[in-house]
């Protein structure tokens, strides 16, 4: 269990009936908040000195896809670098990228592990360090082309690191399970297993096309609950809807219970129009052994936050579980 922290909160509104709530003053980060961006969305955040670091997605004015650095002392109020962050060689020589997009951050030891989509002749998983939010080490790329949502535990396995992802194609996936990967110097990676599948579409037809890991997943009493995305190819293309997972706390490749009912899908006008619209796409949680905070980017357009009791979340993905 994580130690206590002063995560961003507000309380569950009185007509609320869901498990989950949105925060009232959504979007917290609006797509134009530096001056050259077209949209910032899908972006990872973590306790950082007396605050909360973050590491962002924005697109540019010409929609090159890029992430920038940012603090904040509440983790609502944020302040982004105006340009993005720039790679030193890590435990590799530099490796080119034609766009990054779509970070995970993870604290694991003694440094914050950053993996995002990187562009390598195509997408795949790119991996950097950093000890201060300043500075950034880029390492070897986990996995071949193609691959999306990385998203490493913040802890060991058996001496191993371990990372969900989504084996994909080149374009916009029509398909998609969770796999996890394991390495023992955060440069090698191997022993892939199948972690969960898409749903059928006559129980969960929210999650019936394609499924990726969303925030870092932290323990519970019940194991590691991870927040993921689920997709549905409807009538007017995909729609993106936010769901939980609990995971084995020994073996993580093990699912105990996935939920069913989504727990926030697209519904607030910030969700529905956008860039690309009809998409709840969780990147980060806060937690403090009793509260979480979720980041979310919203119709690929900006940065919002969705609240819960972890107890009732768990409870909830136990009681209607896939």
């Amino acid at each position: 269990m994580a130690n206590k922290i002063n995560i961003p909160w507000q309380e569950k509104p009185a007509d609320c009936k869901e498990v989950m709530w949105r925060h009232s003053n959504n979007p917290i980060i609006g797509r134009y908040h530096i001056p050259t961006s077209n949209s910032i969305f899908n972006s990872a955040v973590v306790p950082f000195e007396d605050g909360f670091a973050g590491v962002f997605r924005c697109d540019n004015k010409s929609v090159q896809m890029n992430i920038f650095a940012g603090f904040s002392k509440d983790g609502i109020n944020w302040e982004i670098s105006h340009e993005p962050v720039v790679m030193k060689a890590g435990n590799t020589e530099m490796i080119e990228s034609d766009y990054k997009y779509d970070p995970r951050v993870t604290f694991i030891e003694d440094r914050y592990w950053i993996t995002w989509c990187n562009g390598y002749h195509g997408p795949t998983i790119g991996i950097a360090y950093t000890f201060d939010f300043k500075e950034f080490f880029q390492c070897e790329n986990a996995f071949l082309p193609f691959n999306r949502n990385g998203v490493l535990f913040p802890q060991k396995f058996n001496g191993r690191y371990a990372m969900l992802s989504r084996p994909s194609d080149n374009g916009h996936t029509p398909f998609g399970d969770i796999y996890i990967s394991f390495s023992p110097d955060m440069k090698y990676w191997g022993e892939h297993r199948c972690v969960m599948k898409v749903a059928p579409f006559d129980q969960s037809a929210w999650q019936c096309t394609k499924i990726g890991a969303g925030s870092v997943p932290f323990l519970t009493k019940d194991g590691w609950l991870m927040f993921y995305h689920g997709v549905i190819n409807t009538c007017n293309g995909f729609r993106y809807s936010m769901g939980a997972a609990i995971l084995d706390k020994d073996n993580p490749a093990k699912v105990l219970y996935r939920s069913k009912p989504y727990l926030i899908a697209p519904a607030a006008p910030y969700e529905l129009a956008g860039d690309v619209p009809n998409v709840v796409f969780p990147c980060a949680a806060l937690e403090d052994g009793e509260k979480v905070a979720v980041y979310y980017g919203a119709a690929d357009t900006s940065v919002c936050m969705a609240f819960g009791y972890i107890d009732e979340i768990v409870d909830f993905v136990k009681n209607n579980s896939l």
